[in-house]
């Protein structure tokens, strides 16, 4: 289940030509708006930026085929949101549990850098991806422009939940917001996020579901 979800979105006309140039590059890539991937009705919504070109652009499941899922997988499988600690393609027999990962920006943008009419664009899809989301749910929110993109989602001021590693803000109907740095491969190198970093917020995040998970 995809809230709100069009495969064939083309709002963004800079985003939408780039894809289509990427295709024409790379014919066996995804090259379309990446969609949500787990249970579909999760306790745990995982928000990224946007899809990786060799990564979800090109699987066309979040967080697989590049360096920033490696981490991000094996730390949902420690936690037990995952069935397995490694994402290798869309059609594999992954599963998340009781967890569901999608995009502040459904497409693949030049040099990963969406502009911010095309990130509020893609707005819509993310609200709706929250909308359902019960009372006790987490969200996690990899990264500045994820976290602003979901304050925005719940029409609340940016000044009222400030971003930062570990940061918690409560949110409407019960929900809570964590932020975490993205686990990108210059995070992760230059030690702004460990493993251990990473793995707090994932812990933290376990404490605050108090009813049992649900699988996909």
């Amino acid at each position: 289940m995809n809230p709100g979800f069009d495969p064939d979105c083309r709002r963004c006309e800079r985003l939408a030509g780039f894809l289509d140039e990427v295709k024409s590059e790379c014919p066996d890539y995804f090259c379309r708006p990446v969609p949500a991937f787990g249970a579909d009705d999760p306790r745990l919504l995982i928000v990224g930026l946007a899809p990786g070109m060799h990564g979800a652009n090109a699987t066309g499941r979040p967080f697989t085929g590049d360096y920033a899922g490696v981490l991000l997988y094996e730390t949902l499988h420690k936690f037990g949101f995952a069935s397995a600690p490694v994402s290798v393609s869309a059609d594999d027999d992954l599963r998340l549990i009781g967890c569901r990962i999608t995009n502040a920006v459904k497409c693949l943008p030049p040099q990963n850098k969406p502009t911010g009419a095309e990130i509020k664009t893609c707005r819509s899809f993310l609200a709706a991806e929250l909308e359902d989301f019960d009372e006790g749910g987490v969200v996690i929110a990899l990264g500045s422009i994820a976290h602003r993109s979901v304050v925005a989602a719940f029409n609340k001021r940016q000044n009222e939940a400030p971003f930062g590693h570990a940061a918690e803000h409560d949110l409407p109907r019960g929900l809570t917001l964590i932020d975490s740095y993205h686990c990108s491969r210059y995070n992760t190198q230059t030690r702004r996020l460990t493993t251990a970093m990473f793995e707090q917020v994932f812990a933290r995040a376990r404490e605050l579901i108090t009813e049992p998970v649900v699988g996909a």
